[in-house]
């Protein structure tokens, strides 16, 4: 028998104490002496800290024991509080950078020669841990998530290991209640781990769809002696499916996503002898492409998702079933922008409730933005006399999806696709979401359209912080820029894709405005400053269609500054707001609030 025992702490709430045993070649999580299956979904509310009861009773009437997060921020202690208020264990996430952008993340981190930035993660991980480890809620520590899958070269994952392993040895030392995992894509890590890991307990691997039954072999190929837990679980993802004649991914039905979570649950993840259980991912709600893929709610409603976590971590059936879209197809008569074409459609109720349609399209083509985006279409109809649509203005593959909800909050939908060709569109050169105005850059710290990660200059004497309090001129919070030397200059743009200088298409089309205007002050008068929008030269492969700043003159009290358009080519910005300053002599403190183009 081989047994990894982490001992007992006693904390203000409880005693808290996680081990992980094998007995009779098989894997157990003990939770304060009590078997303990993982029964999880990750968690996707984080944000909503009111909302925190709700969403745990919830959980718990679908069997979820356990959540899992990413990462550490200001609403932690909330999230564990109400977490053990209902009896739900988290894993602790500990978020490591990403060594290019990738297909969740657009950070590009070097492993090979930034220390700085790597003393920084391993100190921010240590102080999680100091901070979190005596909470009865925490249940394991999560370390990452798809690191090595982001990442181009050996020599990077070999120094990104052992930063892990230091990490994970130091948090040995501090908390011997709570057992280690590091997450990875699929088994990218396993190899890395093996060699240079020995501290790492558990194993946590994403996998999706039908993948999530191999993973035993692949451990027992490698003779891993080891366990995992199935850290991101659920129907087969867009990464792994095949594109349709108009280049769409095939997504899979309601019932196929509800399938893959009750049947894999019982086939794929429990009768293995090394899995301690699974998280499924999303308990979130949303309106965006991969919402819709995988989330268990939809503008919050139903999706199949949900009940099927029920299902497998209770073995009930869903109080009110998802209506079932039984026939959905386009009936092309003229893939012209515009046109209206008839739809086949054809849906059922077990409960006989009144059910409502709509209709919902995304882009295929362009940045991710623009991939991501949910956009209505114009319908008309019933279901009793059949419904038509109206192509919409766009030029290029779109998902064109149906959405036929019930009186009991609980959503369908189908998707088909087709090809649409608008002169217009087909003549503009970079795809990113056409916006509407007045479209706010800064309009206090949510859901902001760019980063604030374009640092220039001098930018280790540069302090940002996007949720100044104390100084604003409307809302909640303001930009305050700090800089801390008397000598040189700085700068900062705010960039989408978040790192990126040109080399990832992004940014917005705000064809159609006319201004662009900010307030600003600055702690003493005379404080001089270029300031604007647009960045990135046209010698690059994705630049701002526009570039314009005016040099200004801050006083102490706040003042608006605007921009004129004129004549500028506003279809793809990509640096929303950018400014340089040159520090004169002295120290400068700086704030902006309400950005817009209008």
């Amino acid at each position: 028998m081989r047994i990894f025992i982490f001992f007992l702490v006693v904390s203000l709430y409880s005693f808290s104490q996680t081990t992980v045993e094998k007995v009779n070649d098989t894997w157990q999580m003990m939770v304060n002496g009590v078997p303990y299956n993982i029964k999880g979904a990750t968690f996707g509310f984080d944000k909503d800290t009111a909302n925190y009861d709700t969403y745990f009773k919830d959980l718990k009437f679908l069997g979820v024991n356990t959540i899992r997060t990413w990462a550490t921020g200001d609403n932690t202690p909330a999230l564990l509080d109400a977490a053990q208020r209902h009896d739900i264990k988290v894993m602790m996430g500990i978020w490591m950078r990403h060594g290019r952008p990738g297909m969740e993340d657009d950070d590009s981190f070097d492993y090979l020669t930034d220390k700085e930035g790597m003393e920084a993660m391993y100190n921010g991980a240590v102080n999680t841990v100091e901070t979190y480890k005596n909470h009865p809620a925490v249940l394991t520590w999560g370390i990452g998530n798809e690191v090595y899958l982001n990442m181009t070269t050996d020599e990077e994952k070999l120094a990104y290991s052992k930063l892990l392993e230091r990490i994970c040895a130091q948090i040995k030392t501090l908390d011997q209640n709570h057992p280690i995992t590091s997450v990875e894509a699929w088994t990218f890590g396993l190899d890395w781990w093996e060699k240079y890991v020995p501290s790492l307990d558990i194993y946590g691997l994403n996998s999706y769809g039908r993948g999530a039954g191999f993973l035993q072999g692949e451990l027992n190929k490698r003779s891993i002696d080891k366990p995992y837990i199935l850290t991101e679980f659920g129907v087969t993802g867009e990464w792994d499916v095949q594109d349709d004649s108009n280049g769409v991914k095939q997504e899979p039905t309601d019932q196929e996503k509800y399938n893959a979570i009750v049947k894999g649950y019982r086939e794929w993840i429990q009768p293995k002898p090394s899995c301690l259980g699974v998280y499924v991912f999303h308990y979130n709600s949303g309106n965006t492409f991969g919402d819709l893929w995988l989330a268990t709610h939809v503008n919050n409603n139903y999706r199949p998702q949900y009940w099927a976590i029920r299902e497998a971590y209770t073995s009930a059936s869903p109080v009110n079933h998802v209506p079932k879209i039984t026939d959905f197809k386009l009936l092309e008569t003229s893939n012209k922008s515009g046109v209206w074409i008839p739809v086949n459609l054809a849906v059922s109720d077990l409960e006989n409730d009144s059910l409502s349609v709509s209709f919902q399209y995304n882009q295929r083509e362009g940045s991710r933005r623009r991939r991501d985006k949910i956009k209505p279409l114009n319908y008309r109809g019933n279901l009793n006399d059949g419904f038509e649509i109206e192509l919409p203005k766009e030029n290029g593959p779109i998902k064109v999806y149906v959405f036929v909800k019930d009186s009991c909050n609980n959503l369908g939908i189908a998707h088909s696709s087709l090809m649409v060709e608008d002169e217009d569109e087909a003549k503009k050169r970079f795809k990113v979401p056409k916006v509407e105005l007045p479209f706010y850059v800064y309009k206090d710290n949510v859901d902001l359209p760019y980063f604030a990660s374009g640092y220039m200059g001098n930018y280790k004497a540069l302090s940002v912080n996007l949720n100044e309090t104390k100084v604003v001129h409307s809302g909640k919070t303001a930009i305050k820029i700090t800089y801390s030397e008397r000598s040189g200059w700085y700068g900062l743009a705010f960039m989408d894709p978040a790192n990126d200088w040109g080399e990832i298409l992004g940014g917005y089309d705000i064809s159609g405005a006319k201004t662009f205007s900010f307030w600003a002050k600055s702690k003493f008068s005379g404080v001089t400053m270029s300031i604007g929008y647009g960045l990135i030269d046209a010698d690059k492969l994705f630049p701002d269609s526009s570039k314009k700043a005016e040099e200004i003159k801050l006083t102490s009290y706040w003042k608006k500054y605007t921009i004129k358009l004129k004549n500028a080519d506003m279809s793809c910005i990509r640096s929303g707001l950018v400014f340089f300053v040159n520090a004169n002599g002295y120290p400068q403190t700086i704030y902006i609030d309400d950005v817009v183009f209008e």
